[in-house]
């Protein structure tokens, strides 16, 4: 898909808020979604349906970067997972 990075700072350290945009409706739930970086995506996963929430996108590799996966919590809300 189309996409363009974003950075406030350097990609490696704290403090900053990095990450990418794609074309409005490429995107799961088709709105911008705030996507945390986890240690572990599988076990995320787990925890996440173990507290009520559900997959919406199954962990996928993306490039050699890292992998995703999608998520909708309890509340309905759509959220990124990360795993570098």
């Amino acid at each position: 898909p189309e996409y363009v990075m974003a950075a406030t700072g350097p990609t490696s350290g704290e403090g900053f808020i990095n990450g990418g945009l794609v074309p409005r409706g490429e995107t799961v739930g088709g709105a911008p979604v705030v996507v945390i970086d986890v240690e572990d995506i599988d076990a995320t996963l787990a925890r996440v349906e173990a507290q009520g929430g559900r997959p919406l996108r199954e962990k996928l590799p993306v490039g050699d970067m890292g992998f995703s996966a999608y998520v909708e919590d309890s509340e309905g809300n759509v959220v990124g997972l990360w795993e570098t």
